[in-house]
């Protein structure tokens, strides 16, 4: 079985296990106080430019949402996020557990969430203490469709954000993939302009495990350190984090991770649409996103793995998701294969 499933299915990136062998019987100390750790830290800030901001190593993206939001807001402050936003629909209400409530706001098709929609959802519940009070809006980019965001949409919504008092929060589970896309218009090192917090994802770009929170705001980098520990977050052996992202970012490896899941996710829609079938949204990043026929999933499932999103009546869509080790060939396969069914 040929997996297109997701994008963290395989192991890391060999320059990555390579690296943690050759230091494997080291002795540092722990809860990333170490020189791996350390460095790691620099090696992300190098990337974006940003000497003053501080960067947090954690294992997982919803373990990194449920912290950041969590430490951010006040008890009786909400997230303002789109409803189809990982966090709304992927985290099993981590947020909520949180005891923060998460205000949903509509999704038209494209995957972003609308400025104008965040200034309602404000203006509905701000002053008012009968309701929770948004503070922080939840983004990512690429989206949930694979979709990404202009540096204009970011600049018109972080703008309003800082106006009214809300953080901007940018999950990049994905940012690889964002950076590398040839509709992008943000540079990495732009990002310190455009929201208060982001985490640079690296379970989905090429490492075992690990996601590189980095805090702009000081507001919130303050005592984030004890809510790392206090929800579980703070990893005794941190230099298995360190070690990873100083080798991400060695070479541009970041950046050749998102342009060859790129390059698969080009040539597999490529070939989709040219073999007739539809395609749910215009993607320009590694995760595509098929309408076929349920008679041709069948056949495509005796091969393949992939991931099943929502079935119409005839048809299906479906996720195709290309990764770092992706194989050439096996997207041409594929594709063959489709054309005889």
């Amino acid at each position: 079985m040929i997996s297109f499933k997701n994008d963290y299915s395989e192991g890391a990136l060999p320059t990555v296990l390579q690296r943690l062998v050759e230091t494997n019987l080291e002795k540092t100390v722990g809860y990333g106080e170490d020189e791996y750790t350390r460095a790691g830290k620099e090696a992300v800030k190098k990337v974006l430019e940003c000497r003053d901001c501080s960067v947090q190593f954690l294992v997982g993206g919803t373990q990194t949402n449920l912290l950041t939001i969590a430490h951010s807001l006040n008890s009786y402050e909400a997230v303002i996020a789109l409803e189809t936003g990982h966090i709304a629909t992927s985290e099993a209400g981590a947020i909520e557990a949180t005891g923060h409530k998460i205000i949903e706001v509509k999704n038209y098709g494209d995957g972003k969430i609308k400025l104008d929609d965040v200034k309602k959802a404000f203006e509905l519940h701000k002053n008012n203490f009968h309701k929770i009070q948004p503070k922080m809006v939840y983004i990512s980019n690429p989206t949930e469709l694979g979709t990404l965001y202009t540096k204009a949409e970011l600049e018109a919504l972080y703008e309003y954000c800082k106006g009214v008092g809300l953080y901007l929060y940018i999950d990049g589970a994905r940012l690889a993939y964002a950076i590398a896309s040839e509709k992008n218009d943000i540079k990495l090192t732009d990002y310190k302009e455009l929201c208060d917090v982001i985490y640079i994802g690296g379970t989905k770009c090429g490492l075992l495990f690990g996601e590189a929170l980095v805090v702009f705001n000081e507001n919130i980098s303050q005592g984030l350190m004890y809510s790392v520990k206090q929800k579980g977050a703070l990893l005794a052996k941190g230099r298995l984090l360190g070690i990873q992202f100083e080798e991400l970012m060695r070479d541009n490896n970041y950046f050749k991770v998102g342009e060859h899941g790129n390059r698969m996710a080009s040539i597999l829609k490529k070939g989709v649409v040219e073999t007739g079938h539809k395609i749910l949204v215009d993607s320009y990043t590694n995760q595509q996103f098929f309408i076929f026929n349920n008679k041709v999933i069948e056949k495509l499932k005796e091969r393949y793995l992939f991931e099943i999103c929502s079935k119409l009546e005839k048809e299906t869509v479906v996720r195709f998701v290309t990764s770092w080790s992706t194989k050439e060939e096996e997207v041409i396969n594929f594709i063959e294969f489709l054309k005889t069914l």
